[in-house]
């Protein structure tokens, strides 16, 4: 019984150390992109809230018309998601995203981009 109870035990710091690990990639690649768009023009940033939900950030570049030249979304449950273009929204002005046509379906990617425009 006790090499069965050792045996969970080291698998279970395994799998701690290794969501450690892959999260901090997972933090590394986001911000690598952001500085990127913080290079390309002003940037707002948004993000779902709550606790027990999946988590949405979104990262939008407007140039000094306030113009999309770029953007990224990161969502997901697990430290497997990694940030992704938005493509709808290259080109638009501030005034023309609506979040509900860019994502018709999601309403946690619609609240990450209302708060992402809610200041520009």
């Amino acid at each position: 019984m006790q090499n069965i109870t050792n045996s969970l035990i080291v698998v279970a710091i395994i799998a701690w150390l290794l969501q450690i690990i892959l999260g901090w990639w997972q933090v590394t690649k986001f911000n690598q992109e952001f500085e990127k768009l913080c290079k390309q023009g002003n940037v707002g940033i948004g993000r779902t809230k709550g606790r027990f939900k999946p988590k949405v950030v979104i990262a939008i570049a407007f140039d000094q018309n306030h113009r999309v030249v770029n953007s990224i979304i990161l969502k997901g449950l697990t430290v497997f998601s990694r940030p992704k273009t938005i493509t709808k929204l290259q080109g638009l002005l501030h005034n023309e995203i609506v979040p509900e046509a860019i994502f018709p379906n999601d309403r946690h990617s619609q609240e990450a981009l209302m708060e992402a425009i809610r200041l520009q």
